[in-house]
């Protein structure tokens, strides 16, 4: 490849330009917003990780798309953040955010994984995320499912949907089945996937008998309302595991309905999360007009215990970029910003220029100030077209010729308008709209 062929940003990793980087902070703002109404309290965990600590809670699958280097002061291999819920268990097991449990913790960070360039996925994912740790019951089952709906509703998307599950259910009938260690995991890839004739193969291949196939092909199919959990226990038999599951996801499922969510939670017995550390109830949130899933998550019972302390838990993470992209199609979702100015004066008034700039930002103005480079017979027209390119609500003159100390001249761009203002009123003013 020639110099000139060479791309100038490394593939699947994101800009945002000051437009979108705005609405994402307003989305981020939102949803931390509502994780601290209901006690999660804001975590930062460190960028990178040593390989040898941070893959006792990472699949295989997952640590061939780390990006790993050496720490030059140790030799030791470091890796770039593959996923956030893994270094939180670790967090929690080495004590570091504190013995009282249970705990309630957010996050806003970025995961790094190598994805192939045709596969058609970023290799900077940026996320939003909330774990419960220390419980095990229906209870926060549930409220880790309504906190994401909570979540949503702050952003105005009303319309969206949780596949709710628990991965259990399908491994079960897989284990039952006497699957191979290989054959329950492309098993388990085939359900996630609704695809079934690669699951009949599988089953093909691995020699289950026929009354067992069905029933693991049935499962993915166990999709909808309550009536999932009758046609659930039709395929579990007596099987007291199975039964025992679906008691818990039925319990579950009361809760969330009884708190005005029904029309937006959906029962799967066929969900599946993207890491195996899933071990209990599971979900995935979905929205018309976004090809796949805003996220999910699930319990993780036994992710922490990788690390030396069992401790039970359960949470979720929202990709921003496909939460950006649902609140786009709102129209209307994201608020107008504060009204910005554009200050001018001349070189001779920069103590003026600033403590005028400065009276606005108090005001809550946004307020980029500048020198003006113009004769004062040409100042209105530049400010005129100044401002339109700087996309403005208004310029504002200091010192303009024929006017007061106290006066500024207000001009709004694009427009033949202009005004003169008391300094002292100028804020009120433009807050009101020049």
């Amino acid at each position: 490849m020639s110099k000139q062929d060479r791309p100038l940003s490394p593939v699947g990793m994101a800009t945002l330009l000051p437009h979108a980087a705005q609405r994402v902070r307003h989305i981020e703002q939102l949803v931390l917003s509502c994780l601290d109404r209901w006690g999660y309290r804001e975590i930062i965990p460190p960028s990178f990780e040593y390989l040898d600590v941070l893959s006792a809670g990472l699949e295989p699958e997952l640590l061939e798309k780390c990006y790993k280097f050496v720490d030059r002061s140790t030799g030791r291999i470091l890796l770039l953040r593959p996923d956030v819920t893994a270094q939180i268990a670790k967090i929690v097991a080495m004590g570091m955010a504190g013995p009282a449990l249970p705990l309630r913790l957010c996050y806003r960070t970025t995961v790094f994984r190598y994805e192939p360039e045709h596969a058609g996925r970023e290799r900077e994912i940026f996320q939003l995320g909330a774990e419960l740790i220390g419980l095990d019951d229906v209870a926060s089952d549930a409220e880790i499912v309504a906190l994401a709906a909570d979540c949503l509703k702050q952003l105005g998307l009303h319309t969206f949907k949780i596949s709710v599950g628990h991965v259990a259910f399908f491994k079960a009938l897989l284990a039952a089945a006497g699957l191979s260690r290989d054959g329950r995991k492309r098993a388990e890839h085939a359900a996630a996937r609704k695809d079934l004739s690669w699951l009949e193969e599988i089953l093909s291949e691995e020699r289950v008998t026929k009354a067992r196939a069905q029933a693991i092909l049935k499962a993915p199919g166990l999709f909808g309302g309550k009536d999932v959990l009758e046609r659930g226990r039709a395929l579990a038999g007596r099987d007291a595991r199975l039964l025992a599951i679906l008691d818990r996801l039925q319990q579950a499922y009361g809760v969330l309905t009884s708190s005005g969510l029904t029309s937006h939670v959906l029962l799967d017995l066929g969900e599946f999360r993207g890491f195996d550390y899933y071990d209990g109830i599971v979900f995935d949130v979905f929205v018309d007009g976004i090809g796949s899933e805003l996220g999910g998550g699930g319990r993780y019972n036994h992710l922490i215990g990788q690390f030396g302390r069992e401790v039970p838990s359960t949470g979720f993470a929202f990709d921003v970029d496909r939460l950006f992209r649902a609140v786009e199609k709102l129209g209307n979702g994201f608020p107008p910003g504060a009204p910005q100015v554009l200050l001018l004066a001349f070189p001779a008034q920069h103590q003026a220029l600033f403590k005028v700039a400065q009276q606005l930002r108090s005001a809550g103005l946004r307020v980029i100030q500048e020198t003006l480079p113009v004769a004062p017979s040409k100042v209105i027209g530049f400010a005129r077209k100044h401002g339109a390119r700087m996309n403005v609500s208004a310029a504002v003159v200091l010192g303009f010729r024929r006017q007061a100390s106290d006066d500024a001249l207000v001009v709004v761009p694009g427009s033949s308008f202009s005004r003169t203002v008391k300094i002292k009123e100028l804020a009120g003013y433009l807050n009101h709209g020049a």
